[in-house]
């Protein structure tokens, strides 16, 4: 049951700190102010860890770890309209040495708080990074990591060069490490300190610079935030009092949520919802955003789609414009890891489209066909982070491959198992068996959306190349695209890696999502940004 009724222990606290009058039905006594709280209904089946590398993927970073936390670098959330851009945040400026590409300068913004009053400094950051890359730290925390390894796997060293300067060493030249660091957050020594040096305890009492405070954190049920009107950049400070945030990984329970007016807002918001929404005079948001939801397939020898005719017959199979019909529209059409006017699409010989009868045609000359058809098995969520709306998915796409000769099984599992088999590999003995598994795969990293997934033998990245994929020159054309500094560069020796990804077919790309939310006709503010994150500091509500 979901309702917004705060345990009395907390409200009497609340009230003797004299954080303000809290939002009783009916309003409070004559002269007290109601105070105005943002309720989001989260995909996610729990809370995020709360300790600083937020747990729950993208959505546990947009809603808990960049509410909390803040990092070296982030993104441009103000407008709409085309991708955002790389801008300073903890750090004021960055500087990579012409002679050494590995080592990158950071100039850190002096004056900035931690929630617990200390300031934060060049040795923080240090401190951070050895709770994520050095074991036998006393600070470091598996769990935070596990959170924090994928953007890390390049960085080599870090150290203070002063009280407000950081060097970064990374072990071969990374030009994207500024997209990698909006990822990594920095949590008060001083508040892990005091509580005993116990992570555990951190999570429920949590310091770092972020535009929100924790008040309180109940698992599976709620985290409740409350605005941080000492936070550096005055742009940030939320424009609401309070910040409500419920996991409900149902999503026609949270739809249900939002409609009676249980929540404000919701994300994941289900296709087949947004008439009901929208006649409830209630508003549906959605943008282009940085994600490709695909299925990443086992190379493996074993594997059936080891063989490129299986794979290429799989991206032939699938009616995309059909399935973005049932998605209602909230999908388009895949036919890469990025669309054709994306800079890094490149010049790809093999065109991902609806044909079947070619599909049919290349499963026939691999030995199977309808009547004869080769087995695979699928690993996916029934929902969570930009997931979308993975059931009806597989189920029509299952359709799709039955008509060509595949038989797809489809075995569901918590997200968080998902994230695990993830970064386990198709090697890993976990997944034996297992030939395909559902990806919402982000594109806003060109480390973590493509680069990272080609290598393989020495170079391979941990948690990045699931697959098993492997091809000369896609290792090439990867190390090309790594050193590459200038941005135009960049986007050629990035397309020509994604063109060679496409003609082999290392994936089965199936369609972009749009990330539509549902929004209360009170809940003003509000700008999606083409983008894995939002800004909801700048949400008011207009009851």
């Amino acid at each position: 049951m979901l309702d917004d009724t705060l345990p009395r222990r907390h409200l009497l606290k609340m009230l003797l700190a004299g954080t303000g009058a809290l939002a009783w039905p009916g309003g409070m006594g004559r002269g007290q102010t109601v105070e105005s709280v943002l309720r989001i209904g989260m995909s996610l089946s729990d809370i995020p860890l709360a300790t600083g590398q937020a747990s729950g993927g993208h959505e546990g970073i947009r809603l808990l770890g960049r509410s909390l936390y803040d990092a070296l670098t982030t993104w441009d959330l103000s407008q709409p309209d085309g991708p955002p851009s790389l801008v300073p945040n903890l750090a004021e400026r960055w500087t990579v040495d012409p002679n050494d590409p590995n080592v990158w300068t950071f100039t850190l913004r002096r004056g900035v708080p931690f929630h617990d009053g200390s300031e934060f400094t060049a040795h923080d950051v240090v401190w951070n990074f050895e709770k994520l890359l050095e074991p036998n730290s006393p600070q470091y925390d598996r769990l935070q990591a596990r959170n924090g390894a994928r953007w890390l796997v390049t960085v080599q060293s870090v150290r203070a060069l002063g009280d407000y300067i950081v060097e970064i060493r990374t072990k071969a030249p990374n030009p994207y490490l500024g997209h990698s660091l909006t990822n990594i957050f920095y949590s008060s020594p001083r508040r892990w300190e005091q509580l005993g040096r116990d992570w555990t305890a951190f999570a429920s009492e949590p310091s770092g610079t972020g535009p929100y405070k924790l008040s309180q954190l109940i698992p599976r049920d709620r985290a409740e935030l409350v605005r941080n009107p000492d936070h550096w950049n005055k742009d940030m400070i939320p424009q609401h009092d309070r910040m409500v945030l419920r996991p409900v990984p149902d999503n026609n329970t949270r739809v249900s949520a939002l409609l009676s007016g249980q929540v404000d807002l919701v994300e994941s918001l289900p296709p087949d919802a947004v008439p009901r929404v929208k006649s409830s005079g209630m508003q549906v948001t959605s943008n282009v955003y940085p994600h490709c939801w695909s299925y990443i397939v086992s190379h493996l020898p074993n594997s059936p789609f080891n063989d490129i005719r299986i794979r290429r017959a799989a991206n032939l199979a699938i009616d995309r414009e059909q399935l973005t019909a049932i998605l209602g529209g909230f999908a388009v059409p895949a036919q890469g890891l990025v669309p054709p006017d994306h800079p890094w699409f490149g010049a790809p010989n093999f065109r991902i489209r609806y044909d079947p009868d070619g599909a049919r045609a290349l499963m026939a000359e691999a030995g199977y066909s309808k009547s004869n058809p080769v087995t695979i098995n699928l690993k996916s969520t029934a929902g969570g982070s930009s997931s979308m709306y993975p059931l009806p998915m597989n189920e029509f796409i299952q359709e799709n491959f039955r008509d060509i000769g595949i038989r797809m099984s489809i075995e569901v599992e918590d997200l968080e198992a998902h994230r695990s088999r993830h970064m386990a590999g198709a090697q890993a003995a976990m997944n034996s068996g297992i030939h395909a598994m559902t990806l919402p795969w982000s594109i806003l990293d060109p480390i973590y959306g493509l680069i990272g997934h080609v290598y393989y033998g020495p170079n391979r990245l941990a948690g990045h190349n699931w697959s098993s994929f492997s091809s000369a020159v896609a290792e090439q054309l990867a190390g090309s695209a790594m050193a590459a500094f200038d941005v135009e560069e960049q986007n050629r020796r990035i397309g020509d890696l994604h063109a060679h990804t496409i003609d082999q077919a290392a994936s089965i790309y199936v369609v972009h999502d749009v990330a539509p939310r549902g929004l209360a006709a009170h809940v003003k503010g509000f700008v999606q940004v083409q983008n894995l994150y939002q800004d909801y500091t700048r949400i008011r509500i207009e009851r």
